[in-house]
């Protein structure tokens, strides 16, 4: 391995699980660094600069929402938690803390590396991660012309629905929480108005899918939000 092989940071105070967990990661090809508490986790991305952060939510001194909260005051480092916590509010409160992907104990070696692959080629893909023409299927959307082409046609979409497409892209393939979206399109005073995202993302659907009943592109996350497909979605 060499300085240029991406180091990912591991925050988990499980002993046996921490360097079984990291021993994979080695075994995949990546460098780990490897902590058991918030702190000393929050203090490595400071001074190691590392590429992706496995959290784990329950730790000695911090729970893990505090040390995403805490992260994003300064940093976009991409997060997954990997966490036995499994109930939907847990979920919700790490995504809309910041948290980029959420695993629940237990999980494979290969649904963990397809996450962690699929992260960083995200934020890999152009500076702050965002691609400014994104593609799959037959949906195309040119965020800076804001245009969308299904199947090769040009669909008209209201600045709204617009709006509300454009955040899914820029975190395509993750689930985005009802919340960040109706705070980022609505805007803070609509966070509790989950009615409006019903139906925009109905008139997407309708728009955009060839079997609205049945969507391809745009997918429910029951209880907790909504993922844009991509060809490498988890």
């Amino acid at each position: 391995m060499t300085e240029q092989t991406p180091l990912l940071l591991l925050i988990e105070d499980d002993p046996p699980f921490r360097s079984l967990l990291a021993t994979t990661l080695e075994g995949q090809g990546y460098r780990v660094l490897a902590t058991d508490t918030g702190r000393e986790g929050l203090l490595a991305v400071r001074n190691r600069s590392p590429a992706l952060l496995l959290l784990d939510l329950g730790l000695p001194d911090m729970d893990g929402q505090d040390v995403i909260c805490r992260l994003r005051k300064s940093s976009e480092l991409p997060v997954i938690v990997l966490s036995a916590r499994h109930q939907e509010s847990d979920v919700t409160q790490a995504l809309d803390n910041g948290a980029d992907d959420y695993l629940t104990k237990p999980f494979s070696n290969a649904e963990l590396m397809a996450r962690i692959n699929a992260l960083l080629r995200r934020v890999a893909k152009l500076p702050g991660g965002v691609q400014e023409v994104f593609q799959v299927g037959g949906l195309k959307v040119e965020l800076t012309k804001r245009r969308v082409f299904t199947d090769g046609c040009e669909v008209h979409l209201t600045p709204l629905e617009f709006s509300l497409l454009s955040v899914l892209v820029r975190h395509a393939g993750f689930v985005v929480t009802h919340r960040h979206l109706l705070e980022k399109v609505w805007g803070a005073s609509y966070v509790e108005h989950s009615h409006y995202l019903r139906i925009y993302m109905g008139q997407l659907r309708h728009k955009l899918e060839a079997d609205p009943a049945r969507p391809r592109y745009l997918l429910t996350e029951a209880g907790i939000g909504y993922r844009l497909f991509t060809d490498d979605t988890p």
